[in-house]
């Protein structure tokens, strides 16, 4: 990635940010808490949420994506950067809209918050089918999907054709991109998005023209071969995981669920790791972003398994790795 002295000055500011990012010992310290309140109060004390906040959680954590973008634009980001990383949010949105307009059913939380796309701008797209008013990459699937819902009501064969143009936009994007760590980042995604389907697929004996179809074109392995391995079962697909680079994988699929929904998370803040040693270039602030949303998700998980009662074990299985 070519240098850009124009970033120096975020980049500056972003390292003094990164001081206050989470790190692993303060996941274990939350991991250890006695309650879902206590955990609350140490984030509390981080600096996380605001006066408005009423120590709700979801409000707290709602506060802190808020902020990253405050920054962003108090940087004078430009950012069309972040383009890719909001690709699953408006898809995922495109989804909660279809199957809302087809069944009637309201349900506001399906929806990710959006400036642009958010519930009630999905929802008279898809109800208007003004699909120009979509990006171009979103028109086809978007078409597609809601005709498929509308006359056959299979959600999962609707949101399969959404998925797979998601991945494919993500796919496009890095490869449209001159910074390293978008193409870094969409190359890590669509990898482990389609390992995820994959692994799925194997324990839920889906057909090969399920795969061929759920499954994303990428540079990190032969897709056909994938969904070959994962259509003869779960050991073939964790063989030919172990044996294409992706042993960490299998060995998580072998552990539990959880640990391999771990292991894909922590795959894409291992992929951004590199940038904490840049020094003008956009990279730290794209891997700020991303570093931020991961102890979000992470807040997210500890405190629902306080709220829900697990170990302190079993939470520590689903919490990932920090950037910093």
């Amino acid at each position: 990635m070519a240098s850009d002295w124009s970033y120096t000055y975020a980049v500056a500011r972003i390292r003094v940010l990164e001081t206050k990012l989470l790190s692993n010992n303060d996941v274990n310290t939350m991991a250890a808490q006695k309650s879902a309140d206590a955990v609350v109060t140490f984030l509390k004390d981080k600096g996380w949420g605001d006066a408005s906040d009423g120590n709700d959680p979801e409000r707290i954590l709602a506060i802190e994506e808020r902020k990253i973008w405050a920054i962003m634009k108090e940087l004078g980001v430009d950012f069309s950067v972040f383009d890719v990383l909001s690709l699953p949010n408006i898809y995922h949105n495109l989804k909660a809209a279809i199957k809302e307009v087809c069944t009637s059913m309201s349900n506001e939380k399906a929806f990710a918050p959006d400036d642009t796309y958010g519930r009630p701008q999905m929802l008279k797209i898809v109800t208007e089918k003004n699909w120009s008013a979509l990006p171009e990459h979103m028109r086809a699937a978007a078409a597609e999907a809601l005709e498929t819902m509308l006359h056959t009501r299979d959600a999962q064969l609707a949101d399969i054709i959404v998925d797979r143009a998601c991945l494919d936009a993500i796919e496009a994007a890095g490869k449209a991109s001159p910074d390293k760590v978008i193409q870094d980042y969409a190359k890590s995604q669509v990898a482990v998005t389609d390992i995820k389907i994959a692994a799925r697929s194997a324990k839920t004996r889906k057909s090969l023209d399920f795969l061929h179809r759920a499954l994303a074109p990428c540079s990190s392995f032969d897709v056909r071969t994938l969904a070959q391995a994962a259509f003869q079962g779960v050991d073939a697909l964790l063989d030919y995981l172990s044996s294409s680079g992706y042993a960490e994988a299998a060995e998580a699929l072998k552990k539990s669920p959880s640990a391999f929904e771990r292991w894909c998370d922590n795959r894409v803040i291992e992929t951004i790791k590199p940038q904490k040693y840049e020094v003008c270039t956009v990279g730290p602030l794209v891997a700020y972003v991303l570093a931020r949303q991961n102890e979000i998700k992470t807040a997210r998980i500890v405190i629902t398994g306080k709220a829900n009662g697990l170990s302190e074990e079993a939470i520590r299985e689903r919490t990932r790795e920090m950037y910093v």
